[in-house]
């Protein structure tokens, strides 16, 4: 049975899948890709007793990190949200702030600086697993290792899918599979780590610590003013040549920002130096496509240069 978005036609179909706890729990997820299961979601996850959160986002290919899917739990339940479908979602701001419901993050710190960017959420009341490793002591802190140190269970963790296109639609099973996994997980950690907390008289500590993660505020990316000396062959260059680099460099961060691209896949490092060694021959430099998109500007930028 396949869940809505993921090619099916339905709005709201179930999918139950074993994650982790083999022939022991079970739990159920729905993929919410319309507004029509925003509604049917909001009506379980506003009365909802606690909240397991997760996201996946793409930092890679963009200069602003992009919101691809928000993962949601509550007991036995699992809401698979895509905040690329345009949907209201203002039912999340209640429960996120409200002091009486626990939220369950892992790393929670990304987490918050996007949903509070994409939708001025604010949270209260939030306990971060990877924080709580910290605290007590651990040096691996990634999810994985700690759900085999609380809780004895071994997680396939596909680096493939991991690392795959979590921005383009539809999403296959398997990468909605692995994005329902870890979060119906969480708060089980979380039972365990708040026990070894209290049994270290850490719980003021760590409210103290998850209270100022719960503020984490998404900042711009900021633009290194050096960056373009970092270029490898930038020392072999003449003086007006770095000259032109640093007009460059300037000029693909401003370019990749209005387009939302990372920089390096904007125009690599390479390409700039390629640019100002042989800039009567940016036509064999640049792929078609950004020659026919970005050509006119390079050649001003290299005509101003003289």
């Amino acid at each position: 049975m396949k869940p809505s978005g993921a090619g099916g036609p339905a709005f709201f179909m179930a999918f139950r899948a074993c994650l982790g706890y083999i022939g022991v729990m079970k739990t159920e997820w729905h993929l919410i890709d319309t507004q029509h299961a925003a509604q049917h979601a909001a009506e379980h996850l506003c009365s909802a007793p606690l909240l397991a959160i997760d996201t996946e986002y793409d930092s890679f290919r963009y200069f602003r990190e992009k919101l691809c899917l928000i993962q949601i739990y509550t007991p036995k339940t699992a809401y698979v949200i895509d905040p690329m479908a345009g949907l209201d979602l203002s039912f999340l701001r209640g429960p996120l702030k409200d002091g009486g419901v626990p939220k369950i993050l892992h790393a929670a710190d990304n987490d918050i600086r996007l949903l509070r960017r994409d939708y001025r959420f604010e949270f209260s009341n939030i306990f971060d697993t990877h924080r709580a490793a910290m605290l007590l002591g651990y040096r691996h802190l990634s999810l994985q290792k700690m759900i085999r140190e609380f809780l004895g269970i071994d997680l396939d963790k596909s680096k493939k899918v991991q690392r795959s296109r979590w921005d383009q639609r539809p999403l296959s099973d398997e990468q909605l599979e692995y994005a329902v996994r870890d979060v119906a997980l969480l708060p089980d950690l979380c039972q365990k780590q708040r026990q070894a907390l209290r049994a270290k008289g850490m719980e003021a500590a760590s409210k103290a610590a998850f209270a100022k993660i719960a503020q984490a505020v998404w900042q711009e990316r900021v633009f290194d003013r050096q960056g373009y000396t970092k270029i490898k062959g930038y020392d072999a260059m003449e003086p007006r040549q770095k000259e032109l680099l640093k007009k460059l460099y300037v000029w693909r961060f401003e370019k990749a920002r209005e387009s939302d691209c990372a920089v390096f896949m904007f125009l690599s490092d390479d390409t700039l130096a390629e640019i100002v060694q042989e800039k009567e021959s940016i036509e064999a430099i640049l792929p078609p496509e950004k020659l026919k998109r970005y050509g006119r500007d390079l050649e001003t930028l290299l005509r101003l240069d003289g």
